[in-house]
C-alpha cells in the first residue's frame, strides 16, 4: 500500500459529507475520486473536497483506476451490488452500515471479497468510537462483574418526510432498524455476546414500512432492552448494569463523548471527546488494516458483520418486516 491511501466517494450525501470532512483530517488520506449519478452533484462534491475526479456512473470509478478504496454511501438497498463490482474492479471496501438486507447479501459480499482478495468491512462507526472501545476494555476486564441488563434505545422523529424519502420508501430498504435500530442491536451484542433468544414487537406505517420495534434478548443470565423508532426522539443514553456497578454512556451513546461509572455509592465521570465527525477512528482502523495488508478488521470481523445482519433477520421474521424486492 501507498504512503498514501486514496479514497473515492460512492453516494455523495450527507453522510459521506460527514465521512470525507473527517477523511480530510487524516494526513495519510486522499479524497480522489466521487462517483454520483448526477455529474453535476459528484463535481460539486470532488471540488468541495478537493477530488481530482467526478463521475457520472459508479462503474466509471470503480473501473477508472484512480483509487484504492472506496466508501460506499448509498441507501441500504444499493449496498450489496455496488460493493461486489467494487471489489471485482480490485478495489477494497468500506461500506456503510447495514453492510446488506439480509444474511443472504452480506455472505455474497463476504465471499467477493475473498474471491477478489480484498479489503473489505461494514462501516459500523461505533464500534471505533474511543468510549465504546473504554467501556468494552472495563467490562471485559471483569472488575464489575457480570452483565446483568443492557438498555440501549434510538429514536427520532421522522414522519414528517415524504414517502419516497429514504425513511419511508420500502424499495430503499425503509424503518428504523436497518437504520438506527442496528445500533442498540450490536451494543448488545458487542458486549454480551450472540442473544439465546429473541422477542420482538414492531409498528408499521400505512405504506408497510415499520416504524417502531422494541426487542427483548434473552442471555443465561441476563436480559438486553432495546429500542428503535422514527415517532419520536429518545435519550438515547446506554444503561449497562453489572454485579459489582453500572456504566452509563451519555447520550447521543452511539457518538458518545464519555462515560459515567458508578461502583456503590461513587460515581465518577469519563470525558472522552472525539475528533471531527467521529470517523476518524473507524479511518485510522482501515488505514491500519491495509498498510498491514490485512482482508478484514480484527476489530469488526467477517463473522460479526454477519452475526449482527443474522439478529437482524431473527427480528424480521418475529415481526414481519420485509421489503418489496427480496421477493
Amino acid at each position: 500500500m501507498k504512503s498514501k491511501i486514496k479514497w473515492g466517494i460512492i453516494g455523495p450525501g450527507n453522510i459521506a459529507r460527514k465521512f470525507s470532512s473527517d477523511l480530510l483530517l487524516i494526513a495519510d488520506a486522499e479524497i480522489t475520486a466521487v462517483a454520483s449519478r448526477s455529474f453535476k452533484k459528484a463535481r460539486q462534491f470532488a471540488d468541495e473536497y478537493g477530488a481530482k475526479h467526478a463521475f457520472d456512473s459508479y462503474d466509471a470509478l470503480f473501473e477508472s483506476g484512480t483509487v484504492d478504496i472506496v466508501y460506499i454511501a448509498t441507501p441500504h438497498n444499493f449496498h450489496k451490488d455496488l460493493s461486489i463490482k467494487a471489489m471485482a474492479n480490485g478495489l477494497h471496501v468500506l461500506c456503510e452500515k447495514p453492510a446488506g438486507i439480509n444474511q443472504a447479501e452480506v455472505q455474497e459480499m463476504i465471499e467477493a471479497a475473498k474471491a477478489h482478495d480484498v479489503f473489505f468491512m461494514e462501516g459500523l462507526w461505533s464500534r471505533f468510537n474511543p468510549t465504546i472501545l473504554k467501556v468494552k476494555e472495563l467490562l471485559d476486564k471483569g472488575e464489575l462483574g457480570a452483565i446483568s441488563y443492557l438498555h440501549a434505545d434510538f429514536a427520532f422523529y421522522g414522519m414528517d418526510r415524504g414517502e419516497d424519502s429514504r425513511v419511508l420508501n420500502l424499495n430503499l430498504a425503509s424503518g428504523s432498524l436497518l437504520d438506527i435500530g442496528i445500533y442498540p442491536i450490536f451494543l448488545a451484542y458487542l458486549l454480551m455476546g450472540y442473544p439465546e433468544e429473541i422477542l420482538a414487537k414492531s409498528k408499521f406505517h400505512d405504506n408497510g414500512t415499520e416504524i417502531q420495534t422494541s426487542m427483548l434478548f434473552q442471555y443465561k443470565n441476563a436480559q438486553a432492552v432495546l429500542y428503535s423508532g422514527l415517532t419520536s426522539n429518545s435519550k438515547m443514553e446506554a444503561e449497562i448494569s453489572c454485579t459489582n456497578g453500572n456504566v452509563f454512556i451519555q447520550p447521543r451513546w452511539h457518538e458518545a463523548q464519555g462515560f459515567t461509572l458508578q461502583v456503590k455509592d461513587e460515581v465518577n465521570s469519563f470525558e472522552l471527546p472525539t475528533q471531527g465527525n467521529g470517523f476518524v477512528y473507524e479511518i485510522e482502523h482501515v488505514h491500519h488494516c491495509l498498510f498491514n495488508n490485512l482482508k478484514e478488521s480484527p476489530l469488526w470481523s467477517h463473522k460479526n458483520s454477519m452475526d449482527l445482519v443474522a439478529l437482524m433477520d431473527k427480528i424480521r421474521q418475529t415481526t414481519g418486516i420485509s421489503f418489496p424486492f427480496e421477493n
